[in-house]
């Protein structure tokens, strides 16, 4: 997923790059709001890949006596100052230059250069979606594009893929809005184009500022992911039950699991042992995501004793 991410976030940068210069370039000479609004979006989505680069470059760094479990969580939180920047900057300026061009409105000179610069705009923009999509594809396990998105645990991927459709979708506005100033010769509809394409981006970040919360919060591992161990725990002859099963995702692959098992009485401390390095083998063996596995071995009454007694303590204080 890793490399398919940084894949995706190269075409992207490469593509923005180049199209924002283009789209300043085409603005200048027009004077059209709507262009400057999506050359904005184009520089911001740019400076939001080299975040995303950075933070993917952080995750990446080996895990020391500060950060015993790693630094993958930078990725979340890049990611949400992605989200931060694209409401604060490029909804934020996009509709402030809609709401000037609405009050002082003015003619686009030369609109043909908009209308040019959009449709390869539009052309970059549509091949960088597909790469986006096409990598979000191989990690949708049949879900829905809602719930697909919604379980995803890389932020960079599908960060990638709502900037790159939100693009599409203000190329659409900014030409719908030059196009029916033009001919209606209305100029005002340039700005009100302009506003909308902040409002496009300003529900992007709010989706994306949500979902990334919850990954730099601590999200659970798949429910796949759980239901496998479950069934490697009770493939094990040794072991009764499983008291307490919890994961959280450290980063887009790296998984952190503790277990705790009540295993069958009477059983001598080396079949435990031999019991548990063989269920951590096997984990890890068939997800690899599982980069750290801790197994608490107790009874269950004393499991379920100690989380009556840590509720009694966390109604006391």
């Amino acid at each position: 997923m890793a490399s398919g991410s940084k894949k995706v976030l190269f075409a992207a940068l490469a593509g923005n790059g180049l199209i924002a210069i283009t789209k300043f370039g085409a603005s200048w000479i027009t004077g059209s709001s709507a262009m400057l609004s999506e050359a904005i979006h184009s520089v911001v989505d740019t400076g939001n890949q080299v975040l995303l680069l950075h933070g993917m470059r952080r995750a990446e760094k080996k895990a020391d006596k500060v950060h015993p479990f790693g630094y993958g969580r930078e990725l979340y939180f890049w990611s949400f100052v992605v989200a931060i920047m694209i409401f604060a900057l490029g909804a934020g300026i996009s509709i402030y230059e809609g709401i000037e061009k609405v009050r002082h409105p003015s003619a686009v000179s030369d609109p043909y250069i908009n209308y040019l610069v959009l449709g390869f705009a539009l052309i970059f923009e549509g091949i960088a979606t597909s790469i986006a999509l096409k990598e979000f594809n191989v990690n949708r396990r049949g879900k829905g594009w809602i719930e697909a998105i919604r379980d995803s645990k890389d932020p960079a991927l599908f960060t990638i893929l709502f900037e790159d459709s939100a693009a599409m979708i203000g190329l659409i506005i900014a030409f719908v809005g030059l196009l029916a100033a033009q001919y209606l010769n209305m100029p005002i509809l340039d700005g009100v184009a302009s506003i909308g394409i902040g409002l496009v981006l300003a529900i992007t970040a709010i989706f994306l500022s949500y979902e990334t919360k919850a990954l730099l919060i601590g999200e659970a591992a798949a429910e796949y992911l759980v239901d496998g161990v479950e069934e490697l725990v009770a493939g094990e002859g040794t072991v009764c039950q499983i008291n307490e099963l919890r994961t959280m995702h450290m980063g887009p692959d790296d998984v952190l699991l503790a277990l705790s098992l009540d295993f069958k009485d009477g059983i001598a401390v080396g079949r435990v042992e031999d019991a548990i390095f063989k269920l951590e083998n096997n984990i890890k063996n068939q997800f690899p995501e599982v980069k750290r596995i801790f197994i608490e071995v107790q009874a269950a009454e004393h499991h379920d004793e100690m989380l009556q007694t840590d509720k009694e303590r966390d109604q006391v204080s």
